[in-house]
């Protein structure tokens, strides 16, 4: 599937400044797809009275080079309120990947300096907040990129970290992401520690290398994580 290209803009923030909103969150996650590492959150306030030049720049973070997601992902922690929230992967494997990026998107809300007015979600809905869920909204809506920004840069720091200890699979350059390089690691040495065991590739591995094999998933988890796999 292509990636939605589309350059976002402050509509949907305009709109909630104009009906009484003030602290109006983009909330997305990275990290979804990989077979191994946590799904990560970000949620950004972009203040209305404090407008800055590099909004404009703002892209949903797939269609960023790594030094382009750096340097605004500085810019953001430097002029915004913002959050981060982490599921770990064991968590992906226990609840699923759904209910995970859920878990995520609520943690990094709370670890947001002030309490949000009304969250911008990319196409979740966290019916406990006032929240408008928008498809694609990581493409369309600038808070939601910066908060897919963020929450990539997080994982990259994080994954990059995890290659220190497990080097075998190269997470420092595919992040967990089902890279040919990554599959080869599994196929070699099996899953390390950080693999998510729902996921089809990780299981094969288990089976192969004579390892447990943990529950199956749920006919709706199995079919999402097949979708990604």
């Amino acid at each position: 599937m292509g990636l939605y290209q589309a350059v976002p803009t402050l509509n949907a923030e305009i709109s909630a400044w104009r009906q009484g909103y003030r602290h109006v969150a983009g909330v997305d996650e990275a990290g979804c797809g990989p077979l191994a590492g946590p799904v990560v959150a970000g949620a950004v306030i972009l203040e209305p009275g404090r407008v800055r030049v590099w909004w404009s720049e703002l892209r949903d973070s797939k269609m960023l080079s790594a030094s382009e997601r750096e340097r605004l992902a500085e810019e953001i922690r430097s002029d915004c309120a913002w959050g981060v929230g982490v599921a770990p992967h064991d968590l992906i494997d226990s609840i699923g990947l759904t209910a995970a990026r859920k878990y995520a998107m609520r943690h990094a809300v709370a670890n947001l300096p002030c309490r949000p007015d009304l969250l911008l979600i990319d196409a979740v809905s966290l019916p406990e907040f006032r929240h408008r869920a928008i498809i694609h909204g990581d493409a369309l809506v600038a808070s939601i990129a910066a908060g897919s920004i963020v929450a990539k840069v997080a994982r990259d720091a994080m994954m990059t970290d995890f290659h220190a200890v497990h080097p075998a699979y190269g997470f420092d350059r595919n992040a967990g992401y089902a890279t040919p390089e990554h599959k080869r690691a599994l196929d070699e040495h099996g899953p390390c520690a950080i693999h998510r065991r729902l996921f089809a590739p990780v299981r094969a591995a288990l089976v192969a290398h004579g390892l447990p094999v943990p529950f199956t998933a749920s006919v709706q988890q199995a079919a999402e994580l097949a979708a990604l796999a």
